[in-house]
């Protein structure tokens, strides 16, 4: 069983591919051809990229920022969790000290 890496193109790839392919005289088949790309993924990014032109490729799997309330919301709640996870800790702590 021989194992397949899966590629990755970045957005800028996608969207030139995208663009050659809504403006070339050229079938969805032969442009993916020429680029090396499946049709499929060819089809599927331009869906994506007529359904919200302004950011259809927005990275690979990194959040993106948003204003700079929700990124000090963001930054509140990890800061939360930790605090959570450090009084778990010491309770814990306390607890196996206290048995002895």
């Amino acid at each position: 069983m021989t194992k397949t890496t899966r590629r990755v193109f970045d957005a800028e790839f996608k969207r030139k591919a995208v663009e050659l392919y809504i403006n070339s005289d050229k079938t969805g088949q032969e442009v993916a051809g020429d680029l090396g790309i499946s049709p499929e993924a060819l089809y599927k990014w331009k869906r994506r990229c007529l359904a919200s032109s302004d950011d259809c490729f927005p990275g690979t799997g990194h959040r993106q920022p948003g204003t700079p309330t929700e990124e000090e919301i963001r930054r509140l709640k990890a800061e939360i969790s930790d605090l959570k996870m450090e009084r778990d800790i010491l309770k814990k702590a306390a607890a196996i000290f206290l048995e002895k």
